[in-house]
């Protein structure tokens, strides 16, 4: 059925890559990866892809430099090997939130790791969820950008929490579009948090445009939490205008620094995240769901192989 697909996975996330293969119900393909007494990545492709059609499963995230040079010394030896196309699945996208010049002499990181990609021999990049829609257009190669907010929305939908007791709460303006999806499929109405941002590392939450919450169920929906600061922010705002119960959505756990201490000691019913990254045993809390993007990454990947529609997904 796909004699000419190779999934290959890196080191990043091998437990998604190896979901993704069982859902195409074919083996992950050989690799074997290691490193060097200097640190120094060593690598070697245990199978002949002459010709095949070759997917690399490699989110980019913690440790954000290893991820990224494993994965572009991948495509190079998939490159280096003779495959006849390569595909560069990116679940997670680092580097992404530098993706403008916000102030004078500042890099535009995301736009150079995009570069790095495609010089590396990539012939297309899967990524979901990406920080800026933008960073579509900084790759010189077809990029299919997929949404995790179908497999968030299912869980939801699968509590039966009853539409007219929703608000979304959106936790800052730039997320107004993506709360307003989530509204379409789940139902009920819409909030903003006013947020204020005080530094690169610092924010806060000033007030709720469109509350009062009294007694409803706030959902707040962002596409990454890194820190925390922020979504634990507008979970307090959500709380002080009367939520009577919150839950937060996103669809890449960074979860680094204070993150996973702050999630845990906030007022939310559950975190819902994505599989998009791997998370350790010290990252995870009681009330954190984690749902599974293998079956849409599997789709997309089937119909990328089959030159079928992938924007079917997007539904």
């Amino acid at each position: 059925m796909y004699d000419d697909l190779t999934l290959l996975s890196g080191r990043a996330h091998p437990a998604l890559a190896a979901e993704i293969a069982e859902y195409l119900s074919i083996p992950l393909g050989r690799v074997i990866l290691g490193n060097f007494p200097d640190g120094e990545i060593s690598l070697r492709l245990e199978q002949n892809i002459r010709g095949a059609d070759v997917f690399i499963v490699q989110p980019t995230g913690p440790p954000v430099n290893d991820s990224l040079m494993e994965l572009l010394i991948l495509i190079d030896a998939c490159q280096r090997a003779s495959a006849d196309r390569i595909t560069a699945v990116i679940p997670y996208f680092g580097y992404a939130r530098q993706d403008r010049k916000d102030a004078g002499r500042v890099p535009v990181t995301a736009k150079l790791v995009a570069n790095l990609i495609t010089k590396a021999g990539a012939d297309r990049v899967l990524a979901m969820d990406l920080h800026a829609a933008q960073i579509q257009g900084f790759f010189d190669v077809p990029v299919d950008h997929l949404y995790a907010a179908p497999t968030l929305d299912e869980y939801f939908l699968s509590l039966k929490i009853p539409p007219d007791d929703i608000v979304i709460v959106s936790p800052d303006e730039g997320s107004i579009k993506r709360s307003l999806q989530h509204l379409e499929r789940l139902g009920g109405r819409l909030a903003i948090v006013d947020k204020r941002r005080a530094s690169a590392m610092k924010t806060s939450q000033a007030n709720l445009i469109g509350g009062p919450l009294d007694g409803k169920l706030a959902l707040l929906f962002d596409d990454m939490i890194s820190t925390g600061g922020s979504i634990v922010g507008a979970v307090e705002i959500a709380r002080r205008h009367g939520a009577r119960e919150v839950y937060v959505s996103a669809s890449h756990p960074v979860l680094c620094g204070p993150a996973t201490a702050r999630l845990r000691e906030a007022e939310i019913r559950e975190v819902v995240v994505t599989n998009s990254l791997p998370l350790r045993d010290d990252q995870k809390f009681p009330n954190l769901r984690i749902v599974t993007i293998a079956p849409l990454l599997g789709e997309a990947i089937r119909r990328i192989h089959r030159n079928e529609s992938v924007s079917y997904l997007f539904d």
